[in-house]
């Protein structure tokens, strides 16, 4: 169900359930968990998200459950949400390849991911009023700040879904591409990250996730900037970037704090 490769300092995760459009069950909840768990002890510089077959993660698998004795909360609150906290605190640049539908916990798979580039053929949105269900997964926050409070419930109320294109000019993600170009350039995108300053680029996810969360004003944040900027002087690819600028060849960066 869940595969994962490691090559390079490059982790990669395939949701391999093509024939049901890798929709996802408590069993592989916790294989995907897993696999993030050994991708982090493995100490990759990077990692991509992609599903296998015809879409990326059709969302929850409800093949064979009764909603008389389904404990949805337990399963969202209880395997769903820790998943997708595990996943964006990932320590390393994180990517993701969505092509065809991303709906429900596919769509919070990319919310939790640091990078996303979706094909131009992606589908994304609500379309869980067929189902007598709202919205899950970080869903309702993704689309309120992005895309405002009217246009969220206009997609709610109508289950329209949004093309990768439509997604991307709304700035819901990173960038739209063709779907036979999409997996190659998300790999290339992480590749370049594995080679990058890695403790610089946490800083920046962590500063990224405080404006966020916590909806810092300019100038707490430009101080938050100013402390983890210091911090960084006592990295081995802060100074191995300024010795690099300063002998003029390109830098080589190990990663290592």
């Amino acid at each position: 169900m869940i595969d994962l490769t490691i090559d390079g300092g490059v982790a990669e995760i395939a949701l391999a359930a093509p024939e049901k459009r890798n929709a996802l069950d408590e069993a592989a909840i916790a294989e995907l968990s897993d696999a993030y768990a050994e991708a982090e002890r493995a100490g990759v510089r990077a990692l991509v998200l992609r599903g296998e077959g015809k879409g990326f993660c059709a969302g929850r698998d409800i093949s064979r459950v009764d909603p008389r004795d389904d404990d949805v909360e337990g399963f969202l609150a209880g395997r769903v949400q820790p998943l997708l906290e595990r996943m964006s605190a990932f320590p390393a640049p994180t990517f993701a390849a969505a092509h065809g539908a991303a709906l429900g916990v596919g769509l919070g798979l990319l919310i939790a991911t640091d990078v996303v580039y979706v094909a131009e053929t992606a589908k994304l949105g609500s379309p869980f009023a067929a189902l007598g269900a709202t919205l899950d997964s970080g869903g309702h926050a993704l689309f309120v700040e992005r895309l405002g409070a009217h246009r969220t419930l206009d997609l709610i109320y109508s289950g329209r879904l949004m093309t990768g294109a439509e997604a991307v000019a709304a700035g819901l993600f990173s960038q739209v591409l063709p779907d036979d170009e999409l997996l190659d350039a998300t790999r290339a995108a992480a590749s370049r990250a594995a080679e990058g300053p890695t403790q610089a680029f946490l800083a920046s996810k962590r500063l990224v996730a405080q404006l966020r969360d916590e909806r810092l004003g300019l100038w707490r944040s430009m101080a938050d900037e100013n402390v983890a900027q210091a911090a960084l002087c006592d990295t081995d690819d802060y100074r191995e970037g300024f010795a690099a600028f300063q002998q003029k060849r390109p830098p080589v960066f190990t990663g290592r704090s």
